[in-house]
Formats: structure tokens, sequence, C-alpha cells
């Protein structure tokens, strides 16, 4: 292994409900975090090559076996051995249906007209929707693993409910966000539906309705249009001051007056090094036109 290989790594942001930090990842020294409050400074450059960060099961990481590297426009931080060996035994991808503990079926607003169903576990409190940057979310029912798992796909059967929304419209969606109340009205009317279906699992036990609002713990108020994406590279700087953290999106202020963002789960695998505080931004920066966020974005 090179000492490039030996170093420290970012592994993207990681949330908890006290809030948003920057994961980082060493092959002998385990794991570390820096919160991400706003306002706080960062100024970093990247390495020569962005490698694999293994896999995380239980709250322990395994480093990839051979530092493989990763292609630097993925979205995905982990070689193809080691998303094979993740997925080899997870909930998400239904090769974990022994799971003992209960999971929460919720209903995530995301774009407009557009609510998705999905499933966490219930002791997770509500961080998968924080990590999945869904700006509101109400919870429909709890239950054992496989009644959770039955009352999404009664959902996606009956009333057409998606379990997944394109990352790209729930990004735009962001900025400006509607108005709370919209979204409110959105997942109750959709709440309602669901429980009167009368198909749920008996042994779900469906929730009351109660909307939860990430718009705070985001800082969607610190928000710009017209934010530049950037493009990660090796030895490339990003500078700024922290603006909002979204999902898995770092959003940063610049002191040129710009506000960039930048893909965590792009971060992940690179090797960062400290830069001067109000360094100059040299990575290549995107500036694209609004996208659509309703419905039609979604096909």
């Amino acid at each position: 292994m090179s000492a490039e290989q030996g170093d420290w790594r970012c592994g993207g942001v990681r949330w908890e409900a006290a809030g948003p930090s920057l994961a980082w990842l060493h092959p002998v020294h385990g794991e570390r975090s820096t919160p991400l409050p706003a306002g706080r400074p960062i100024a970093f450059t990247t390495g020569g090559a962005r490698r694999c960060v293994g896999v995380r099961r239980a709250g322990r990481r395994t480093p990839c076996p051979v530092g493989a590297e990763v292609a630097a426009p993925a979205v995905s931080a982990q070689c193809a051995e080691c998303a094979r060996l993740d997925r080899s035994h997870s909930v998400a991808a239904d090769t974990a249906l022994d799971d003992p503990r209960p999971y929460d079926v919720y209903l995530a607003w995301s774009v407009p007209g557009a609510v998705k169903v999905g499933i966490t576990a219930a002791e997770r409190e509500g961080v998968r929707l924080l990590e999945q940057g869904a700006l509101s979310y109400a919870l429909l029912g709890r239950g054992p693993l496989m009644a959770a798992r039955r009352a999404e796909a009664v959902l996606g059967a009956a009333l057409s409910v998606p379990d997944r929304i394109p990352y790209a419209a729930k990004r735009a969606a962001r900025c400006p966000a509607p108005a709370q109340e919209s979204r409110t009205a959105e997942l109750a009317a959709l709440h309602a539906q669901a429980c009167g279906l009368g198909t749920l699992p008996e042994s779900l036990t469906v929730l009351p309705f109660a909307a939860v609002h990430h718009d705070a713990v985001f800082h969607l108020d610190r928000l710009r249009p017209g934010c530049g994406t950037v493009v990660l590279a090796p030895g490339c700087t990003i500078s700024g001051s922290v603006a909002a953290v979204a999902g898995p999106d770092l959003y940063l202020d610049a002191a040129d007056g710009r506000q960039l963002l930048v893909d965590a789960r792009q971060l992940a695998g690179w090797a960062l090094t400290a830069a001067a505080p109000g360094s100059e931004t040299t990575a290549e920066v995107h500036v694209r036109p609004p996208e659509a966020t309703g419905p039609e974005a979604l096909f």
C-alpha cells in the first residue's frame, strides 16, 4: 500500500440527530468526524487518486483490501468487489430479511407532486431522511421488517407511490423550497389515502399523521440560486465557509462571492490536505440552468 493509500481519507457527509459532520477514514486508526455547522471555514486540496472506502457494517468499517482506485465522477466510493460484499447482507438490497429490529414506513417529500415511500430502522429516529435530503416527511407505520416491506409494496401497487426520486430533482427543489404548508398537505393526503386502503399488513402499527420539516437543520434559507457544482479531480483546491448541508450535499460560500455545491458522495475516497483559509478554489465549477422539480422530472 502506498503512502497516500494509507492516509486519512474523506468518508463523505455523515448525519446524526445533532447535525451533519464530515467523516474521516483510516485503514489503521479507524474513523473520526468533523462537525459541519453553518459558517465553519473549510479549505482543502485533493490528493492524487480517489480510492475505495471499503465496507461499513454494524458501525464498523472494513478497509478495501487492495485500496482500489475509484473514478472521480462516480457517485459510489466503493469498488465493485466491496459494493458486492456490502449488498450481500443489506436491508436495502433485500438480502438481510432476518433483521429483528422494528422498522418505520415513511412518506418523504422531496419534489412537488411526488411523495415517495421508504423504510428505515426505527432506532435511527429519522436520520435516514436527513441522509436522503428529504425536505419533509411523515411516518405511516411501524412494525417488523417484512411488514414494512409489504406496506411499501402495497403503496407502490395501489397508489403508484415511487420508492425513489432522481437526486437531481431533489436538489433542484431546495432553492426556493415550496412552503411547509403545501408539503404538509401533500403528505397528509397520501397518509390518509394509505390508511384508507384496508390492505396494510396487520402487524404494522399505523401511526397518527405528524409532519417533520428539515428547513432549519438544512439551513435552506442560506441557499442561493445559480449555485455552481464543483467537479472533483486530483490536486484541486476547494475553499469557503459552510452555508448549508442537505443530504450528502455540502454548500460553501466562496471568498469570491460564489456559492459552491460539493457532492460529498463524490468527495468520499479522496485524501484531503489542508489549504490556507481563503485560498482560491481551483476546481472546475459547472453552473447549470434550473431543472424541472415537479412530477415531470421523474421521467
